[in-house]
């Protein structure tokens, strides 16, 4: 392969950040949904390919010199701990970027984890459940625009409202108080009508 810096258009003593910037600015251009029904799509496929491959060859360098923040989470916007997930969801091998996903201890998920979690579940129509991931990695880091974009898209798919305070570990569904809530919200209507829901004791 030829040198992954030149192929992303970076020195080689860029930051992890500037890599990041330049691979995602890259993968806008010549990703494959840009190209559909093109006769560039095969020639846009292969530069796509290289540039994954670039991007995986540099991460795998730093990770293996032990560069600062290239691997390890630290809060920051621009940690790049998953290439090669990010690599296999463009690629469209959702289901091997869902194992390398899984096999991420709890302790270890960041962010990012949850973003590219989120992003194979959207990509395989599961709004819902994509939102919800969207949302903790939106709550993790705030100030993060990718992540914000992504939790906005699901929303509009999934018809669900943001909640900051709300903890969003399942995969959603109602709980406790969502039940009590509608009973009282029930008994109110049918006591208005003459009825009584809930009979007294």
């Amino acid at each position: 392969m030829n040198d992954p810096y030149a192929i992303l258009g970076v020195s080689r003593d860029a930051t992890d950040e500037q890599i990041k910037n330049a691979y995602r600015e890259l993968a806008r251009k010549y990703h494959p949904d840009n190209y559909a029904d093109n006769p560039l799509a095969d020639l846009a496929g292969e530069k796509m390919k290289e540039i994954n491959d670039a991007y995986d060859a540099i991460m795998n360098e730093r990770r293996s010199k032990g560069s600062s923040g290239s691997y390890n989470y630290n809060g920051n916007s621009g940690n790049t701990g998953f290439p090669e997930v990010r690599s296999l969801i463009n690629q469209g091998r959702l289901e091997q970027a869902q194992e390398v996903l899984d096999g991420v201890p709890p302790q270890s998920r960041n962010a990012e984890w949850y973003f590219l979690n989120g992003t194979v579940l959207y990509r395989r129509g599961w709004f819902d459940q994509a939102y919800t991931s969207f949302c903790t990695a939106n709550r993790m880091e705030p100030n993060n625009a990718e992540y914000a974009n992504a939790m906005n898209n699901a929303q509009r798919q999934s018809g669900r409202q943001y909640n900051p305070y709300r903890s969003y570990g399942n995969s959603g569904g109602c709980n406790g108080c969502d039940v009590c809530s509608s009973l009282l919200c029930a008994d109110c209507c049918c006591e208005c009508m003459g009825g009584d829901l809930i009979p007294c004791c």
